[in-house]
């Protein structure tokens, strides 16, 4: 069966590059950014007041996450020729998911024990109460072991896993219900038909939703400055500035690295997807541009089942700036308590945020939750030390998104490159003039097509 098109593909969500640069998405999202800081600095009574246009926004997005992972996985798997692909794409998505979250680990302790932020802090453990939402975070993080995503992956409903909004979960559905819907073959495909026509449904809401992007991130960023104030970005400077200064060096040097390999700029690849690391920056959440990500790696060409299959999973699966960001905060916390760690207890740290790391992407919290995870899974670093760093984790949420996002746009064009279906050519050519062009037709499920193999 030839897969149709797939109308997930939006136009809508794409800006065209022939419109003014005032007419653009990311002129206006920035400017919200900029006003949004200024308000909270000048008004920080009313910066805080504005925290409901921020939040409001992003739950909208969020209402059509799950349905949007679900049907797009759903559509992807149900439009290839045979399950043999839909494993391989998976399989292979998985590999490098683990591959690429190893090494943003190693990065983040590498930076850490070379500039050693927490040194000359001498913060004493018995001082440190943990008090309000960090409290909280530490109790949620204390109930999840380092195993816990093996085990929550099965809902215990699946109307359930789509009201809590679980990408996780409804991934895990998802997949079962597309080979579950190949598996009965041509009962099947009116299925996957209406699939595709309620896709495009959605996704027009989607658009109608993201018209009020700049508004969502002025709110959200007005917030911001006005709880936390401009002040706290300098509080902890060097542990902010480090943590930027080593994602921006993970997206340039390693993941630009790895586009080297399939001859690919990274630059233009971050250029291509501004307004979406844009609302990202505005938003602190890297689910708030799910869907925008996907329609635009498929208008570099991409294949529809390698997108559907390995975007949502790497929402949960390869979240780079979340795992840098981990390994850089625990051993800051026990530098600032002055706890010794040997190399063999880093090591077991590293080893336990492998599994902590997963499904810590997203939303703002999650990734403090996952930190408090870890610590209290270790046991070596006083978890009341989170304390120190709480007052600033809200800007450095920011930053992992943005880097889970540029991660996982990579992870894409690497598990098609694998996949052998990858055209250099075309991506290089959208890239650079900056115009999507609609994803080709999936072919059969044969050995990748010459041309391709050989770009």
């Amino acid at each position: 069966m030839a897969a149709t098109a797939s109308p997930a593909s939006s136009p809508s969500l794409v800006t065209p590059p022939s419109k003014p640069w005032y007419k653009q998405l990311y002129f206006w999202v920035l400017t919200a950014i900029v006003c949004g800081i200024l308000t909270g600095w000048l008004w920080p009574s009313v910066g805080v007041a504005l925290e409901p246009v921020g939040t409001t926004f992003v739950s909208a997005i969020k209402m059509l996450i799950t349905p949007i992972v679900f049907l797009t996985i759903v559509a992807g798997i149900g439009g290839v020729e045979s399950l043999r692909r839909v494993g391989r794409v998976g399989l292979k998505s998985l590999l490098y998911f683990q591959a690429g979250t190893l090494v943003a680990l190693a990065v983040g302790l590498i930076a850490v024990n070379v500039f050693q932020p927490g040194a000359g802090v001498h913060a004493h453990p018995g001082e440190l109460h943990l008090s309000g939402d960090a409290a909280q975070y530490v109790k949620d993080g204390e109930g999840q072991s380092w195993w816990h995503f093996l085990t929550d992956i099965v809902p215990s409903s699946a109307v359930g896993a789509f009201a809590e909004g679980n990408i996780l979960q409804v991934i895990f559905f998802a997949v079962l219900f597309g080979i579950a819907l190949k598996a009965v073959g041509p009962v099947g495909v009116p299925i996957v038909d209406g699939i595709n026509r309620l896709s495009a449904v959605v996704f027009k809401i989607l658009h109608y939703i993201m018209l009020a992007a700049p508004v969502g991130a002025f709110g959200a960023m007005s917030f911001t400055i006005g709880k936390y104030g401009i002040s706290t970005l300098t509080s902890l400077g060097q542990l902010i500035g480090l943590f930027y200064g080593t994602s921006v060096f993970f997206v340039v040097v390693v993941l630009g690295s790895i586009l080297a390999l399939l001859r690919i700029n990274i630059f233009r690849l971050l250029r291509y997807l501004r307004e979406e690391f844009l609302i990202v920056l505005g938003t602190s959440s890297s689910e708030s541009v799910l869907p925008r990500l996907m329609a635009k790696l498929e208008g570099l060409g991409v294949r529809r089942d390698v997108v559907g299959l390995t975007v949502p999973t790497g929402y949960s699966f390869n979240l780079d700036g979340s795992s840098i960001y981990l390994s850089l905060a625990a051993v800051y916390i026990a530098q600032a308590t002055d706890t010794p760690l040997s190399l063999g207890q880093q090591l077991g740290l590293l080893a336990v945020m492998i599994l902590t790391s997963k499904g810590s992407g997203g939303i703002t919290g999650a990734g403090f939750i996952a930190l408090a995870a870890t610590l209290s899974t270790v046991g070596t670093v006083p978890a009341a030390g989170i304390m120190l760093i709480f007052g600033v984790d809200k800007f450095m949420s920011e930053c992992r998104a943005l880097t889970n996002l540029a991660g996982n746009s990579v992870a894409t064009l690497v598990v098609a490159r694998w996949e052998h279906v990858l055209d250099t050519a075309r991506v290089n050519r959208v890239l650079h003039t900056g115009t999507p062009e609609p994803a080709a037709a999936q072919p059969h499920d044969t050995e990748a097509e010459p041309a391709l193999a050989k770009a």
